[in-house]
């Protein structure tokens, strides 16, 4: 499920330099982190939904390799976009 145009701006907003940063690392890395939440609560509710979970995989590896791309790059920003979206690195 998509994410509403309300829910993005405050993600933007959250963490990027200005309202209009949607292509900074680390608000499509938020960005992604938000739609995979979502996607995991539609799991609890249609565990047999193998067409979406291939999607939920996708998004999962993009987010790796952006992970990984921020952190040989900026490694404070790395460090402290971990502890903001509660990721376990």
């Amino acid at each position: 499920m998509a994410l509403t145009t309300e829910k993005t701006r405050e993600i933007v907003t959250a963490f990027g330099s200005n309202p209009k940063d949607t292509g900074a690392t680390e608000v499509q890395i938020a960005l992604l982190t938000r739609r995979i939440e979502e996607l995991t609560e539609h799991f609890k509710t249609h565990p047999k939904d193998t067409n979406s979970r291939r999607g939920l995989l996708k998004l999962v590896g993009a987010r790796r390799r952006l992970l990984g791309y921020l952190k040989r790059k900026q490694l404070a920003k790395y460090r402290e976009l971990i502890e903001k979206l509660n990721l376990r690195k």
